[in-house]
């Protein structure tokens, strides 16, 4: 038989009821501080990336300032700590890495455009005002495809055929700083976009700078040594072609050719890209050279006056091989040196055939301003015939790596063309594409 709990222990369990009550009282009360805690927590940190992101894109990330030893505030640009922005991005007929080319040089009728952001200038179209007067520009730009940006002091260039060399003699994109450079031919400026032919970037690239091309500056040839040209008074250049003109006129007057300054850029500089329809000062120096040894411009005259005046020539070029090099200087090479491997390389040019499956589909594509419908049309290259200039250009370079070339010969090759899907494969000294198929976006 149970006994009745006393008085004290009744007031004892109630005395600890009424704690437990508002010990929980004052836990939810904590629970709610703390959230609310954490609200505001959460909204000044809201609200100070807003400030932070909006200061970001009103100044240049270049100019950053850091305290220094003393408590100032310098330039992080003065100390090593470059940042930059991409001034616009690159919308290129190439879409990925594979089949784009090495240099601008390898496919011409390759087109891209860059537009200006906005979020770097306020008009875009201002700082492209003047740029039109040119013919070439420098495109400067990062090779965002890198992956981990892995580099080595010795790389294995694709026309060096597996020979490594110093990572500085090459353009490799592999490469501490992984910063590009492009020489473009600008085909025109609309507003703040320019429109470039000539082009080894991908879509997506973003560019850093735009430099004019002034070959007066940026081409050896072009640099002008009055000293070497010095001669005492009362004697005349027996050469003038050893005296190169910064003013683009050639020494042996109008009839030998006169440049103005925009076909210049591409007329006296074997760095540019799309000059094939002019003639290098070094090819007229060859051809006039020739030309005088040949007698053509003595042929109406009797066959021994001709005679009589070759040989004080004759005689006169009979002299010393060095002292015939001092005075003779044509061609480009008397004006700057480069590895023998760039224009002789240990591999060689490819022969680049189309089946007829792949003529036919590459005739269905048509220009970008055709009005037919239901057909796939480019939006970089003009025509179906320029299309096939531009891949026999890509192909005929071989674009493939030294891996694929020596360990990946029986695969086949994709890369893209503008619009276009590309599907080839490599022989013996050949490339052949096999199949182009409107590109699946």
């Amino acid at each position: 038989m149970s006994q009745p709990a006393c008085s004290c222990c009744v007031e004892n369990v109630k005395r600890l009821q009424e704690q437990i009550s508002v010990m929980r009282r004052e836990l939810k009360n904590l629970r709610q501080r703390a959230d609310g805690s954490i609200r505001s927590h959460r909204k000044h940190m809201s609200a100070l990336q807003s400030v932070l992101s909006t200061i970001s894109q009103d100044t240049p990330q270049t100019k950053v300032l850091t305290p220094n030893a003393g408590g100032q505030l310098e330039w992080s640009l003065e100390k090593g700590c470059i940042e930059t922005v991409p001034i616009g991005y690159i919308n290129s007929c190439f879409a990925g890495k594979n089949g784009t080319p090495r240099q601008p040089t390898v496919c011409g009728p390759s087109r891209a455009t860059l537009k200006i952001q906005q979020a770097v200038f306020s008009n875009p179209d201002h700082p492209l005002i003047g740029l039109e007067q040119y013919s070439h520009v420098w495109i400067i730009f990062l090779f965002h495809k890198n992956g981990h940006l892995s580099y080595k002091a010795k790389v294995k260039p694709p026309r060096l055929n597996g020979q490594r060399v110093g990572v500085y003699s090459t353009r490799s994109p592999h490469r501490p700083n992984a910063l590009g450079l492009t020489l473009a031919k600008l085909e025109r400026v609309a507003g703040d976009t320019l429109h470039l032919l000539g082009v080894d970037m991908i879509t997506g690239t973003p560019v850093l700078d735009i430099k004019p091309y002034i070959p007066d500056y940026d081409c050896p040839r072009m640099r002008h040594h009055p000293e070497e040209c010095d001669l005492p008074s009362g004697e005349e250049a027996e050469d003038e072609s050893e005296c190169p003109r910064i003013d683009g006129t050639s020494p042996f007057g109008p009839s030998a050719g006169t440049l103005d300054t925009k076909e210049s850029s591409s007329t006296f500089c074997p760095a540019s890209s799309n000059s094939d329809d002019l003639t290098p000062l070094g090819a007229v120096l060859s051809e006039v050279k020739d030309y005088l040894h040949q007698g053509e411009f003595s042929s109406s005259r009797p066959a021994e006056v001709r005679a009589a005046e070759a040989e004080p020539s004759d005689t006169a070029l009979s002299g010393p091989h060095e002292e015939l090099e001092t005075r003779l200087h044509f061609g480009e090479e008397s004006y700057s040196t480069i590895a023998s491997w760039i224009r002789q390389p240990p591999v060689s040019m490819l022969e680049v055939r189309f089946t007829q499956h792949a003529e036919r589909e590459l005739k269905e594509f048509m220009a970008s301003d055709s009005t037919v419908m239901g057909k796939p049309r480019f939006r970089f290259l003009k025509d179906s015939d320029e299309a096939v200039a531009a891949i026999r250009a890509v192909l005929s370079a071989d674009p493939r790596s030294v891996y694929r070339r020596t360990r990946c010969q029986d695969r086949l090759f994709y890369f893209t063309m503008d619009t276009a899907d590309i599907t080839c494969w490599f022989g013996d000294g050949f490339a052949e594409v096999l199949r182009v198929q409107p590109l699946k976006r």
